[in-house]
C-alpha cells in the first residue's frame, strides 16, 4: 500500500486510535462493571471461530463506513491490517460497503419514497 497518500497528517489515525483507547480507559475507571463488560463483550465477538479475526474486522470496517464512524473505521481498518488483510481486501471491503449502502438508498427510494408520492403526492389529501 506504499503507493497510497493520506490526506491526512502523518500519525493522524495512531493518534486518532490512541485517543479512542484513552477515552475507552477513562470510561472503564468511571463505569468499571459497564465498561469491563463491553470490553468482554467485544474481545470474544472478534476471536477468530467460523469466521476468522481477519474477516470480522473486515465486517466491522464495512459496517463503520456505512455509519460514517470515523474512529471505528480507523480501528477496524488497523485490525483487518494487522491481521493480515491485503490492500486488495480492504478495497474490496470498501466495494461491498458502497454497493450496500447504495442498495439501501435504491431500495428506499423505490420503496418508501414512492408511497409517500403515491399517498400524499395527490392535491388535497
Amino acid at each position: 500500500m506504499d503507493h497510497l497518500q493520506s490526506q491526512y497528517p502523518q500519525d493522524y489515525v495512531q493518534d486518532s486510535i490512541l485517543a479512542y483507547k484513552e477515552g475507552i480507559g477513562q470510561f472503564v475507571q468511571k463505569m468499571p462493571e459497564l465498561g469491563n463488560k463491553y470490553l468482554e463483550f467485544t474481545a470474544a465477538c472478534f476471536q477468530g471461530g467460523v469466521i476468522g479475526e481477519k474477516g470480522k474486522h473486515l465486517m466491522a470496517l464495512s459496517i463503520a463506513i456505512c455509519l460514517q464512524d470515523e474512529y471505528c473505521i480507523m480501528y477496524h481498518g488497523k485490525e483487518a491490517l494487522d491481521k493480515g488483510a491485503t490492500e486488495q481486501e480492504i478495497l474490496e471491503t470498501v466495494g461491498v460497503c458502497a454497493a450496500f449502502g447504495g442498495g439501501a438508498a435504491l431500495a428506499q427510494g423505490v420503496t418508501l419514497v414512492n408511497d409517500i408520492v403515491v399517498e400524499y403526492g395527490r392535491q388535497g389529501y
